[in-house]
């Protein structure tokens, strides 16, 4: 029932995940969220080549997405992970991760990255539960207050 695939982000469907995104994250950081003021994450970073976004969809419905920005010999960058309310608790935050690893490591990617918000507990649950582990900043996200790391097998 649960199809997740990759996804071209100027896609409507995948349009529709990022706005959902952001409008989510504006109501739940404390002082908002503003993408404009984040670590860019643009269509173009998140196609081929230089990344990968993935569509998790119910009975054709979008229910979720993340993206992968890929940078060389350096850790690829995990983005915009997001599930809708009205699918969690249905594994789909960990399938959306899983199938980002997946894809990652066929690009070559050994270390995957990742920063978030301390409201997003779901999130830091989930990142600490398959693998990731809490490393020093690496990057001045301005809402970020936690960085992972995982290393690829």
């Amino acid at each position: 029932m649960v199809e997740v695939a990759p996804m071209d982000p100027a896609h409507p469907a995948a349009q529709s995940c990022l706005r959902a995104y952001v409008a989510e994250l504006n109501t739940r950081f404390e002082t908002g969220f503003d993408a404009s003021r984040s670590i860019s994450a643009s269509e173009e970073e998140l196609r081929p080549p230089a990344g990968l976004f993935v569509l998790a969809s119910l009975r054709g419905v979008p229910i979720g997405c993340g993206a992968l920005k890929f940078h060389g010999g350096e850790p690829t960058e995990i983005k915009r992970m997001w599930v809708s309310a009205s699918a969690r608790g249905l594994g789909i935050g960990r399938r959306l991760l899983t199938e980002l690893e997946i894809h990652a490591a066929h690009h070559g990617a050994s270390v995957l990255r990742l920063e978030t918000n301390a409201t997003l507990t779901e999130a830091i649950a989930l990142y600490r539960s398959a693998g990731y582990v809490e490393v020093a900043a690496f990057n001045d996200e301005p809402y970020a207050h936690h960085w992972f790391e995982k290393k690829l097998v």
